[in-house]
């Protein structure tokens, strides 16, 4: 079975005993949560918007930070320069269950 769910604005595919990395999630490791479904798919009957009676439930697994991404920007001939950097906070979940 095979379901879409949004999760902070975003869309990600799920099956079941899969990890993924959504954006950041309140929660610590081992809490669980629910998703909200947007579309299913079970064995070619696709079921969309308000029809869907399917519940997603997930584990979080951790709390992780991304690579680090530079903003760097230079003014020529004027001597200015600032650096900068961030690093993402993204959750990993495992979907425990379709129902």
């Amino acid at each position: 079975m095979l379901a879409v769910v949004k999760i902070a604005g975003q869309q990600f595919t799920v099956e079941k005993d899969q990890t993924l990395f959504v954006p950041h999630l309140e929660g610590k490791a081992g809490d669980k949560v629910e998703l909200e479904v947007l579309l299913t798919d079970a064995d070619g009957k696709i079921s969309i918007g308000p029809a869907v009676k399917t519940k997603i439930k997930a584990e979080i697994v951790e709390q992780v930070k991304g690579d680090t991404v530079i903003a760097y920007k230079q003014k020529r001939r004027k001597g200015f320069h600032k650096k900068k950097g961030h690093r993402t906070a993204y959750t990993q979940i495992k979907v425990t269950g379709i129902a």
